[in-house]
């Protein structure tokens, strides 16, 4: 480019870009390199100016895809870049800001042809177009050299050992981004690709040593969280706080990835963009997630998920199983608390589900915490702000509850937490309640705001299993908890009965006429009893196992006894409503010996003293089910992930995908 072109309209016309794409091949000795690389102009802050670019170029990036066979001027390209490596550590440390800055802008380029490329042919052709050399059109090197191997190779050697400095901020994130874009070939194939460029290099070959280093450096990069260098430190002309314009192409190509790793896919809801503070924690962030979700080549399991299953904290000391490959160690603490600071981006709900789901380290660590109100909090207010959010954002919240709750000690350990001015939860003010009765009552929310929007089974399923997982252990609820647990009640209630309703008339219209179709009210009827038979087994989990605990919801109970007479003679319920029938009817009785106009204080006295004399064997032990759901989504969701590639493809091609 140049050290003349400081504006993207003049890409089009620049002497050194129309070199580089022509027909005349230049070697990687010419000193036409240092001219090109000599380039600075104010980078796009926008999806539009991102847009602009790639008009301005797309016709020296097509005319480089028809001339390079022939050039091999890509070659050169790259081969300039990786000499430049070799000397980019020296050059950190004696401080070369102009060596660091062209070799910057070698990768800069880089990366935007290889986007161009991937969008405009095949894996195949693309890694052709790595071995073509200044020869006969069309031929190609028959040495043992892979070109392309060696860019990854440097790529994943520049994340790892480059020291993170002010002057190699910006290389590091272009470093990062670069492989990002490389592995969006996925988003470009209908079918999962299992036998990938990325598999022949990533997971095998000269690129596997690397694999517990990258890892554990992405990782790093996400908790420490480095924001980019201030004014005057930078060694490119000063950019936007959104971390220059690769940043922008590659944050738009992972996020297109993203989508489809998650389970909302292209149709939910984007999720609003918040202000990165750190450029290099996102894109790490990313690629790790991307790395960690490939497919298992045909022989060999995906050694980066491996590496993330299988990490241990910096402070156990047992040593590693021989058996387990790629494993390092991190700090467990410095992990917890970033995973608890950023849990408002869709990527670092995805990492602690990831986490929580595939490392029992992490998982053990995680449920052994004091503090575990930290990382509760985060999420509940996602699933609070659920109208705000995407479609996949809230399943994983759930999904990492529903993780959580699998555990007793948790279930336990959160009805002792008392938590103070919840100031998001704005129904009503919550001076002081419980961590547990809060979760109680953010999941009983987002079931209500479920049935009324966006009635979607699975999320109601779910959100019914993490309330069963916690019932048994339910302490001292919250009367607010109490109540909105007898109201959802309440709630299911009334629409049973109106769908019950409906059928009736429906079946009585179809005696005059054979010809309408009718609605299958059968199949709303079973699943609306499916769901009421789940919230009594809660009702009747928590009277069993803690009765005497639990007051305020014998109170509510006793206060809206009249919703469940409906169902003691209803066939479906008989079984269940049997302890539930007796601790009505025991309580009532106490109540009414005690006489009338009783305070709701008197009241509250006779049902704990009622719940010392109540027998406990008189209640029929309650054995519900513990529930997990999403223990194989990311085993499964390759299979279901076509129709969200081809999305992705229609709405950001050929273009940048844009956040």
């Amino acid at each position: 480019m140049g050290s003349n072109s400081s504006r993207i309209g003049d890409l089009p016309k620049n002497e050194y870009l129309k070199k580089l794409s022509g027909t005349e091949s230049v070697s990687e000795n010419d000193p036409f390199w240092n001219q090109l690389l000599s380039f600075s102009f104010p980078a796009p802050t926008s999806s539009t100016e991102l847009k602009l670019l790639e008009e301005a170029t797309v016709s020296v990036c097509r005319s480089l895809v028809v001339n390079n066979p022939r050039t091999g001027n890509l070659g050169a390209l790259i081969k300039v870049f990786l000499s430049r490596t070799k000397e980019l550590k020296l050059s950190a440390e004696c401080q070369n800001h102009i060596f660091i800055w062209q070799t910057h802008n070698a990768l800069f380029i880089i990366c935007c042809l290889l986007k161009v490329f991937i969008c405009e042919m095949s894996e195949e052709e693309l890694q052709l177009h790595f071995t073509y050399e200044e020869k006969s059109p069309g031929s190609y090197s028959s040495d043992a050299e892979d070109l392309l191997e060696e860019l990854l190779c440097c790529l994943m050697q520049l994340i790892t050992d480059i020291p993170l400095l002010d002057i190699t901020y910006e290389i590091s994130v272009e470093a990062v981004s670069t492989m990002v874009v490389f592995l969006s070939c996925q988003l470009f194939h209908k079918e999962v690709l299992r036998q990938s460029i990325s598999h022949k290099y990533l997971m095998r070959g000269r690129c596997l040593p690397y694999t517990s280093k990258l890892v554990k450096t992405l990782l790093y990069n996400f908790i420490r969280q480095e924001k980019p260098p201030p004014p005057g430190a930078h060694v490119l002309p000063q950019q936007s706080d959104g971390g220059g314009l690769l940043y922008g192409l590659a944050s738009g190509v992972a996020t297109g990835l993203w989508t489809v790793f998650t389970l909302g896919g292209v149709g939910s809801k984007a999720a609003a963009t918040p202000e990165l503070s750190s450029p290099l924690a996102n894109q790490s962030l990313l690629l790790l997630l991307v790395l960690a979700n490939l497919t298992d080549a045909a022989d060999t399991p995906n050694p980066y998920r491996q590496a993330i299953m299988s990490f241990k904290n910096t402070q156990d000391s047992s040593p590693f199983p021989s058996s387990i490959p790629h494993a390092f160690q991190i700090n467990f603490n410095s992990l917890y608390t970033a995973l608890c600071e950023q849990q408002t981006s869709d990527q670092a709900t995805l990492l602690l589900y990831t986490l929580l789901h595939q490392n029992s380290n992490v998982r053990t660590y995680m449920l052994a915490r004091t503090d575990m109100e930290n990382l509760v909090l985060p999420i509940l207010e996602i699933l609070y702000h659920v109208e705000e959010r995407n479609s996949h954002h809230v399943y994983m919240a759930l999904i990492i509850l529903l993780i959580l709750t699998e555990d007793d000690g948790f279930n336990r350990s959160i009805h002792e937490v008392i938590l103070k001015n919840i100031t998001w939860y704005s129904e009503r003010v919550l001076t002081e309640i419980s961590l547990g009765s809060l979760l109680i009552l953010v999941v009983i929310r987002t079931i209500q705001y479920n049935m009324t929007r966006t009635r979607d089974k699975y999320l109601h399923t779910n959100c019914l299993a993490a309330l069963a997982n916690m019932s048994a252990q339910f302490r001292s609820l919250h009367q607010y908890a109490a109540q909105r647990i007898i109201s959802l009640f309440s709630l299911l209630s009334k629409k049973h009965n109106k769908v019950l309703e409906q059928a009736t008339q429906s079946l009585r219209g179809s005696l005059s006429s054979n010809d309408v179709p009718l609605p299958d009210y059968a199949q709303d009827l079973n699943v609306i009893e499916e769901v009421i038979r789940m919230m009594l087994e809660i009702i009747n989990s928590c009277l069993t196992n803690s009765l005497h605990h639990n007051p305020n919801l014998v109170y509510a109970l006793l206060y809206k006894r009249d919703l469940f007479e409906q169902f003691r003679t209803h066939p479906s319920f008989q079984d269940i409503m049997q302890n539930i029938d007796l601790v009505i009817t025991f309580f009532s009785s106490r109540l009414l010996q005690a006489g009338a106009e009783l305070s709701v204080e008197r009241v509250l006295e006779i049902i704990k003293q009622g719940a010392v004399a109540l027998p406990k064997d008189r209640l029929k032990l309650s054995r519900l089910l513990r529930h997990t759901r999403g223990a194989h989504i990311f085993e499964n969701v390759y299979l279901n992930l076509q129709p969200c590639w081809l999305s992705v493809v229609r709405q950001n091609s050929p273009g940048p995908l844009d956040i």
